[in-house]
């Protein structure tokens, strides 16, 4: 028998040590695998700065390396000779030096800050036999037989090197730059894009519109995955054919070792790890302009020459000023600044105009928009593009028009520096002018108030009180009389819709317009919900809001005047009832429900307050003759300050779409929204109601069968048997994890709706929504008591029972 190395005995003294305490002190770092039971901390390996496994050729390390400051830490893996970083386990949540890398014996592996996880890898309960670091820098799980059962290759974070592969669903992140943003790689619509992470991604590169790449006789397939190769990236379709090849190096040495780098400053650059520390990146990158990447200059400033940056002259220096949103002020106290013109930005070529018109037109479909914070207009072509946020512009080719920029302010003379003191005169004598009318009006508001008052014995002193009220508003919709709204609707004839608190009439102006008009019942009980729907949507604008054209507060009447949505409401599209002429197809039913999540997360994220809807259900979002969808009813919806995560409120909301804090009377957010939109978007998906007594026991709860057959890989059984479908179209699979993803128990897992629209929209992988939790609700909730409209308390309702599930609303005008 062969005499045992040195090395080898220490490490098996190691192991000893480690089956018994959990925790090695000793020695080197552990050689290619780690075994089940082994626990580290950055503290146990500080002699061997952190690291304590290795690959079997020593090219990579796993350990802690410094993070911030010396006292916190990540979980990398890196390049020993380059002290390259390939793989972060923890870039967003950092540990200290005594916080525990654990391998438990029941297949888990994470990391453990305090009582908290600041990473794992999920896989409980699979039979883990060792982690191993790869010679390719892999980390993988192995199961029996050496099956690999999870890999960092398929968790990139902000690297790629040789061999690994990048496929769809797969995303790289930069680190935040200075401005906190940060850049995406996606394959997205079988083109490898490069997105800039604002609020609304902006994409600046695609491989498909980059001129340097190199086409295969198959090149007009569609890129499934990415691979480094000796020096250029090769990107496949799904059968593994050759699309196109890019070369980023005249080196070919095939002992190369090449890795693929997204920098905070959004460019991808390609390096050679064999160089070791004294490597330098390759003259090639991605985009090969410097000022075609979303910040390479601050925003609002200009790059020219690729390297040169200026603030625009009309700004005074001031560039990237913060400007104001419509939603936070009234229509018409918006302004326009005057940015610079002959101006290109990045993201132009990868969106479509927002409309087609004159400049004028461009500017007021900015202030309608309360979404829009800077505007591009081309004299030549009349596109018009509107934008939340912008990085920096670009100087447009000599020999072209290019774009005028304007940006929205709240005083367009003090953003561009002007001080007239002439103007400052007559504003002064204006306002002198103004308090003397305003003196005088309130005197005889105040004598007219009294007349009326006395002439109105009928009116309650609670029903005037609301009209001054609503008079108050600031940026209020059109007031109409009872007698427009009665004439519009031919005496209310037309009823296209019933609710809880009033019905829903059809009506048409003088000029042709159509309108819908709620017309409130039950004013006592309603009052409150119609205050709470005037000043809520009446002081909002996006494209998937339905828009309050308009109300009537006159003595006992009260009405709310809706733009008409010619398709009616969701849920008489999706229903099994659906004649099959009125069937909606799955790119359809897929646009409504991003149209729907963008509704609701401007509404979280963009609003001067947080605005929690508190009742998404298929009634409530509408379709115009388009299709387009646009979320209504505001009568429940509640109102959080930005500073406020959580807030106690009254149960409100409908069944069987109400999330479960809402039963347990605790403390609700947005992510209760999040849980309604998820279930409304699993009923889109299965052109079903998410509870049919009618269905065999498996399928009566839509969301179990759903949680089951995804997992038994068996979304087909999800989908709407009725629909024609593409097998290859990721996005249901994608909506279905979604969805899934949204109605979990707990609130914390469940994504923000930002989150949502881009999944959807495919800018960032889904991970497998975890199914514990909704198999487990229905014992949690099946012994709640509802409160009867006396007051008193009814018998518990089982939470599977059809009195639970039915569509029967708990309060608010419908």
């Amino acid at each position: 028998m062969e005499l045992m190395s040195f090395s080898a005995i220490i490490r098996n003294l190691c192991f000893c040590v480690l089956l018994f305490s959990g925790t090695c002190f000793c020695g080197p770092p552990l050689v290619g695998k780690i075994p089940p039971g082994f626990q580290a901390s950055q503290m146990e390996w500080v002699d061997q700065s952190g690291r304590f496994l290795l690959s079997n050729n020593s090219t990579f390390s796993l350990g802690f390396y410094t993070g911030v400051d010396v006292a916190t830490f990540v979980l990398n893996i890196i390049h020993i000779d380059s002290a390259q970083a390939i793989w972060t386990a923890n870039r967003r949540q950092l540990v200290g030096s005594s916080d525990k890398f654990v391998f438990e014996e029941n297949g888990n592996v994470y990391l453990k800050k305090g009582n908290d996880n600041a990473w794992s890898t999920y896989t409980a309960g699979e039979k883990v036999t060792a982690m191993e670091l790869l010679d390719s820098g892999n980390l993988v799980l192995l199961g029996e037989n050496d099956t690999i059962l999870w890999q960092s290759f398929s968790s990139p974070t902000d690297t790629l090197v040789s061999g690994q592969e990048f496929t769809e669903g797969m995303s790289l992140k930069s680190f935040p730059n200075t401005n906190n943003m940060s850049a995406y790689l996606n394959i997205s619509l079988g083109d490898l894009i490069l997105s800039a992470g604002y609020r609304t991604p902006q994409v600046y590169w695609s491989m498909k519109g980059d001129s340097r790449r190199t086409n295969f006789s198959n090149s007009n397939g569609n890129v499934h995955s990415v691979v480094l190769g000796l020096n250029s990236w090769n990107f496949y379709d799904q059968n593994k054919t050759l699309l196109w090849q890019f070369v980023f190096s005249g080196n070919s040495d095939p002992s190369a070792l090449w890795a693929a780098i997204l920098g905070p400053n959004g460019m991808i650059t390609f390096v050679n790890l064999q160089k070791g520390k004294s490597r330098t990146a390759e003259a090639t990158r991605i985009p090969e302009n410097s000022c075609s990447v979303p910040e390479y200059c601050k925003p609002y400033e200009i790059c020219y020459f690729e390297s040169w940056c200026q603030c625009p002259p009309a700004l005074n220096g001031n560039c990237g000023p913060q400007p104001l949103s419509s939603c936070s002020s009234s229509y018409r106290s918006v302004h326009f600044a005057y940015i610079a013109e002959k101006l290109d930005y990045f993201a132009l070529g990868f969106v479509t105009p927002s409309l087609k018109s004159n400049v004028n037109a461009c500017i007021e479909a900015c202030r309608s928009n309360c979404s829009c914070n800077v505007l591009l207009f081309n004299s030549s072509s009349g596109h018009c593009f509107l934008f939340d946020q912008i990085g920096n512009f670009e100087r447009s080719d000599p020999s072209l028009n290019g774009y005028v920029s304007y940006m929205k302010v709240s005083n367009i003379s003090g953003a561009n520096g002007s001080k007239n003191i002439k103007k400052e005169a007559i504003v002064i004598a204006v306002i002198i002018f103004a308090t003397v009318v305003v003196i005088a009006g309130l005197a005889y508001i105040g004598f007219w108030y009294h007349q009326k008052k006395k002439s109105l014995p009928d009116y309650s002193e609670e029903t005037l009180e609301e009209d001054n009220f609503l008079d108050s508003l600031s940026g209020m919709p059109i007031r109409f009389s009872y007698g427009d709204l009665s004439r519009a609707t031919k005496n209310f004839s037309s009823k296209i819709g019933q609710g809880g608190f009033g019905s829903v009439y059809v009506g048409v102006l003088a000029d042709g317009t159509h309108l819908a008009v709620k017309k409130l019942e039950g004013i006592g009980q309603g009052k409150k919900e119609f205050r709470a729907e005037v000043s809520i949507i009446g002081s909002i604008h996006h494209v998937h809001l339905v828009k309050l054209k308009g109300f009537c507060a006159e003595g006992p009447h009260r009405l709310l005047v809706y733009e008409f949505m010619g398709k009616g409401s969701l849920d008489k599209w999706i229903s099994k009832k659906c004649e099959a002429s009125k069937i909606l197809d799955w790119n359809t039913r897929f646009d409504i429900a991003l149209g729907t999540a963008k509704g609701l997360a401007y509404l979280h994220e963009e609003c001067e307050v947080k605005i929690v809807h508190c009742d998404i259900k298929p009634e409530n979002v509408l379709l115009d003759d388009n299709f387009a969808a646009k979320v209504s009813d505001f009568g429940l919806a509640k109102l959080m300050s930005r500073e406020e995560s959580l807030v106690y409120t009254t149960l409100r909301g409908t069944r069987g779409y109400l999330a479960p804090e809402w039963i347990t009377n605790n403390p609700i957010s947005e992510k209760s929204d999040v849980y309604s939109y998820g279930m409304v978007l699993l009923e889109i998906i299965g052109g079903r109601k998410n509870y049919d007594p009618a269905e065999s026991p498996e399928k009566a709860h839509f969301p179990s069968y759903a949680f089951k057959m995804l997992e038994e890989g068996k979304p087909q059984e999800i989908l709407d048997s009725r629909l024609e479908f593409d097998e290859n179209d990721e996005r249901i699979v994608d909506a279905i994890k979604v969805s899934l993803w949204c109605i979990q128990d707990e609130m914390h897992l469940r994504p923000p709706m930002t989150k949502v629209v881009q999944m959807l929209e495919g800018l960032c992988a889904i991970p497998h929504p975890p199914i514990s939790s909704q198999f487990g609700s229905q014992a949690s909730l099946s012994f709640y008591k509802w409160s009867s409209e006396d007051g008193t308390s009814t018998r518990p309702t089982n939470w599977s029972s059809d009195a639970f599930q039915s569509e029967i609303q708990l309060s608010g005008p419908r």
